[in-house]
């Protein structure tokens, strides 16, 4: 347990690292990062301040398995939950309260919330924000789900709470199928198009997988997830050979 805890935290420490040096250059192409920050691009952190920030990114994630968690301990508690993926998003309802300037709450669900560093506003997807507003306010009363998606949004700004999914996911208490669905639920909160949330089930599977396999090669887990998905969401979602494609091709670099 102390090795699969330490793994974890880990997981989640990459996340913010990878983050906090990649949201600057996100959006520039290679001749765009070289031109400010040298011919071979960034190679460090580019601080605010003399601190590594870190993005929406790693903090969706810290909500998303907060939420997770809160869900099991209500079933482990009380012996009745709700389907985990309504957990998952009332942490990212709770994220997008963080977001406001004013009217914060004085009681929350996430333990999180209290973390200042996991609710600043630094490099937030302000219409994703909005769409977890939506969720809490508006005349839907709801966030998206796979049958009813809430839009058609397909940007990868979500895929950081199929992260979540992966890490909380045990195969002892959830089938493989299922902790994939769950990683693809989460990205369907508050992406609706199949090009988000297909790729949020690899995610989870391959985020669940290398956790708990250290022998099988990733690219063989690669396409264990990429067969997976196929199974699962093949017959429905015609993008799904669109996701398998492009992971594929990103094998070959």
């Amino acid at each position: 347990m102390a090795d699969l805890r330490g793994t974890l935290q880990g997981c989640l420490l990459g996340l913010a690292v990878g983050d906090a040096m990649g949201y600057t250059v996100d959006s520039k192409s290679w001749g765009e990062i070289q031109e400010d920050y040298g011919p071979n691009g960034l190679l460090g952190y580019d601080l605010v301040n003399g601190y590594a920030e870190v993005s929406s990114h790693t903090q969706l994630a810290a909500f998303t398995c907060n939420g997770l968690l809160l869900g099991l301990t209500r079933g482990q508690v009380f012996g009745k939950m709700a389907p985990y993926v309504m957990y998952a998003g009332l942490g990212q309802q709770e994220w997008a309260i963080g977001q406001r300037r004013y009217d914060q709450p004085s009681r929350n669900h996430c333990w999180v919330f209290r973390i200042p560093e996991l609710r600043r506003r630094h490099c937030t997807d302000t219409r994703m924000v909005e769409t977890l507003n939506r969720g809490m306010n508006g005349v839907r009363g709801k966030l998206g789900t796979l049958e009813m998606p809430i839009n058609h949004r397909d940007t990868p700004a979500s895929i950081s709470a199929a992260v979540a999914a992966g890490l909380f996911a045990d195969p002892n208490r959830m089938s493989q199928q299922e902790i994939d669905r769950l990683g693809a639920e989460c990205v369907a909160l508050t992406h609706g198009d199949p090009l988000a949330f297909l790729p949020g089930a690899v995610v989870a599977h391959l985020i669940c997988r290398c956790l708990r396999d250290h022998t099988t090669p990733l690219r063989q887990i690669v396409e264990e997830s990429l067969k997976a998905l196929d199974d699962q969401f093949g017959r429905e979602y015609r993008q799904t050979a669109q996701v398998i494609a492009t992971v594929r091709t990103a094998l070959k670099y």
